[in-house]
């Protein structure tokens, strides 16, 4: 939310600084984000008027412009913009005069010439003031203008901006006024706003209003103005407030619509009246029931849809954004202007299902106060009349009480107040905040029956008013005490895994810790995991975040991405986090974690030569976070991954279960995603790693170690993996490890097979082990070797 320092000041305007008041706002809990000044420094811009023009000589674009600067002189300006013509008053730049350039240093305005013809200053467009990113021509300026006038001083620009983060749950900030009340409340300032005398009805002429959905749409106001003047204009008064709010000028009744939300926080409509058939009704679309919106979107609508409707069809999509079909115009004399309060809880997700996000859906779906329409409506008819003329009717009001949210009643205790807080606040305090805020107080016994304001949703409970007491009472002015406590410490079991045991040893190797998205890609999901039903949110934030996940793959490969495009070639990154899959029974949610490299295996340096990281880098840092959980004896068994490169995957299982995935990224996907440099990843379940065998002291031996090496030959697809497991069905205690340290393909051995050397250490802790004992146990593991894997003795 914007709001501008002079705007504010016309509603209250405290003897303080904006900084002060920008303090109080955030200490108050409305944060401010941001102070920008509504256009760049400029020097020696006047306003002047263009006397004369002719046609340059040498240029069809270009202009010869008699210009009067109200100082007596009139000066010969060359000039290319459009909408330059005699009598129009426009910003002035005199010789000497300094203009902002995007670059940051001013232009400063010279004599010279243009195709031969001297120029002696500069008329300026809004953009080259800085008070528009573009411009299409001159900046017109209004006819009373005073020439010779300090455009500065004339437009105000010496105001400020403040970008608030208003919190979801106070819609009553989201408008001039709702943070004026805030301002005056926390200043003890009394407002000042504009005055707003009911208008007198030149016509009786009504459009009858019913509420089908009265549910949604509880209250509904409106009335006809006739003979507006099609031709007349925004004044600049006005399109400089929306303009500083981020609201472009479009038409004086779209504007004065727009400048009511901005300044009260109400949205509104208005419909041509001689579009409209019959009378005005809120009700649900009938299913598939179509709309063409003021964009020219076109949208199919389903039955639990709240539009707007005359009595022929829907004229609008209810609190979030008009119908074409009934669109005021260029030629628009009659209109009929609403201004209606809907239920938040039934408007929220409405636009969002249907794509859209605007200004009045924004404030609608966070609540605004039932008791403004009329206030709105009587406004928005006094700057009609003001701007285009015309004749007023009568108010229609319907209003279906029941179905308005009633002000809860709520009862605040002293005692409560002093225990929640920490603080005694004096009664006459407690009273003097609330009232400022707008409740309603019945003083009792132990407290207060307190009645909020229209305008606030958010206070339904005690609680609620305290923290309205806090922030008002000031903080600061809580004293910060730590109450006494026994610490109380929790130690975890030694068989237990903890996350920081998992991190350490990623963290230890270079990688960083990265948080993403629940909320994925399609497109990239479906890449990653073909096949899989994925899970398709119902309101999404964004049509590129609207699945959940599958695999935490997809977030860490858009870090990545984020990271090569800022020229980081060298990325480790790792992610905690769920994954989400359908079952049977429902969503399934589990707990991964998983990694990502690229780049370089180390950081550049004089020491050694550099390589590009490979799948064994990838596959050495998770044999690091599996050593962290050896309660089970983990498997890499080379298995097709669907994402990830056929010669480089492996499956990661225990003798139970798979539980991860680690390889190089499918070269096709790598191509598809735009990488130019290998990527590997891996993703584990955490909850297969949370066990933890415990280390057992045993006695060194006295007693020499023997070792037996064993050239075996085999078929080219034999595993490791499976060498390990013969070994170990038939391995005595006496055997205490074994490893492969050789493998030889080519002259020699067959083609389809492969030399592997086994060394095999055996020792026993109380004596020395004898030939024939060692004998007898290599030619049993001999046999379970042939017998598993077919190997044979080279």
């Amino acid at each position: 939310m914007k709001i501008s320092e002079q705007w504010l000041r016309e509603w209250v305007n405290p003897a303080l600084s904006l900084d002060e008041i920008n303090h109080k706002l955030t200490m108050a809990g409305c944060e401010v984000e941001g102070v920008a000044g509504v256009a760049t420094d400029f020097s020696q811009v006047i306003v002047g008027q263009i006397i004369e023009l002719t046609k340059h000589p040498d240029a069809d674009k270009l202009n010869v412009c008699k210009v009067d600067s109200g100082q007596g002189e009139i000066l010969q300006i060359v000039c290319g913009a459009p909408n330059a013509r005699a009598g129009l008053k426009a910003p002035l730049a005199l010789i000497g005069a300094e203009l902002p350039m995007p670059d940051g240093k001013p232009l400063k305005i010279k004599k010279g010439k243009l195709r031969g013809i001297e120029s002696c200053g500069m008329l300026c467009s809004a953009s080259e003031l800085g008070m528009a990113e573009k411009s299409e021509g001159l900046l017109e300026l209004p006819e009373d203008a005073p020439l010779g006038a300090s455009v500065q001083a004339y437009l105000k620009l010496a105001d400020k901006v403040v970008e608030l983060n208003v919190t979801a749950n106070r819609g009553d900030w989201l408008s001039i006024a709702g943070v004026a009340r805030e301002v005056g409340v926390l200043t003890r300032t009394h407002l000042t706003p504009p005055t707003t005398p009911e208008q007198a009805n030149h016509h009786t002429d009504t459009l009858k209003v019913s509420l089908p959905a009265a549910d949604s749409c509880p209250r509904y106001a409106g009335r006809i103005i006739r003979n507006i003047n099609p031709n007349a204009k925004t004044p600049l008064w006005m399109k400089e407030k929306l303009r500083r709010l981020g609201s472009r000028s479009l038409s004086p009744v779209v504007d004065v619509t727009n400048y009511v939300l901005l300044e009260l926080g109400q949205p509104m409509h208005a419909f041509d009246l001689d579009k409209l058939h019959g009378g005005i009704q809120a009700r649900y679309a009938t299913e598939g029931e179509q709309l063409v919106l003021l964009d020219d979107q076109t949208v199919t609508l389903t039955s639990d849809t709240l539009v707007i409707a005359d009595d022929e069809q829907a004229v609008a999509l209810a609190g979030i954004k008009g119908g074409m079909a009934t669109a005021v115009g260029q030629t628009t004399q009659h209109i009929f202007l609403e201004s209606a309060h809907f239920r938040a809880e039934k408007l929220r997700g409405q636009a969002r299902r249907y794509g859209l996000q605007t200004d009045a859906s924004y404030r609608f779906e966070r609540g605004v106060a039932a008791d403004l329409p009329v206030q709105a409506l009587e406004r928005a008819t006094q700057l009609i009349v003001e701007i285009c003329g015309g004749s007023v009717g009568p108010v229609v009001d319907v209003c279906a009480d029941e179905h308005l949210l009633a002000r809860p009643v709520v009862i605040l205790r002293r005692e409560r107040i002093a225990r929640v807080l920490g603080v005694t606040i004096e009664d006459a305090t407690v009273e003097d905040i609330l009232e400022r805020l707008g409740c309603e107080l019945v003083a009792q016994a132990t407290g207060w029956s307190v009645k909020p304001p229209h305008s606030r949703f958010d206070i339904t409970i005690e609680e609620d008013l305290i923290e309205e007491l806090a922030r008002v009472y000031g903080y600061d002015n809580i004293p910060a005490a730590l109450k006494a406590r026994a610490p109380k410490l929790t130690l975890g079991l030694e068989t237990e895994t903890q996350l920081s045991d998992l991190r350490a040893p990623l963290l230890a190797n270079g990688y960083q810790e990265a948080v993403t998205y629940s909320f994925v890609d399609p497109t990239i999901e479906g890449l990653l995991s073909p096949g899989h039903e994925s899970i398709v949110l119902a309101n999404p934030i964004s049509a590129e975040l609207s699945h959940l996940r599958s695999t935490v793959w997809s977030g860490l490969l858009r870090a990545v991405e984020y990271n090569l495009n800022r020229q980081q070639t060298r990325v480790r990154l790792f992610e905690v986090g769920p994954v989400f899959s359908k079952t049977e029974t429902g969503l399934q949610q589990q707990d991964k974690i998983a990694g990502i490299m690229t780049g370089a295996a180390f950081p550049e340096q004089w020491g050694q030569a550099n390589r590009a990281v490979d799948f064994y880098d990838m596959k050495g840092d998770v044999e690091a976070i599996l050593a962290q959980a050896s309660a089970e004896t983990f498997y890499f068994v080379p298995v097709a991954h669907p994402a990830l490169h056929p010669g480089q995957s492996a499956q990661i299982a225990t003798d139970q279960a798979v539980v991860g995935w680690v390889g190089a990224l499918h070269p096709a996907l790598e191509a598809k995603l735009g990488f130019g440099q290998d990527i590997f990843l891996f993703e584990l379940d955490l909850k297969a790693l949370q066990g933890r065998r415990l280390p057992v002291y045993q006695a060194i031996s006295k007693f020499p170690m023997i070792r037996r090496d064993l050239a075996l030959v085999m078929d080219r697809s034999v595993l490791a993996i499976a060498l390990d497991q013969a070994i170990a069905k038939v391995a005595p205690p006496s055997l205490i490890s074994w490893e492969i340290f050789d493998v030889y393909r080519g002259k020699g051995i067959a083609e389809h097979q492969k030399s592997v050397a086994l060394s095999l250490i055996l020792q026993e802790p109380s004596r020395t082990l004898e030939d024939s004992e060692v004998t007898k146990i290599i030619g049993e593991i001999m046999a379970s070797l042939q017998e598993n894997t077919g190997a044979s003795l080279r």
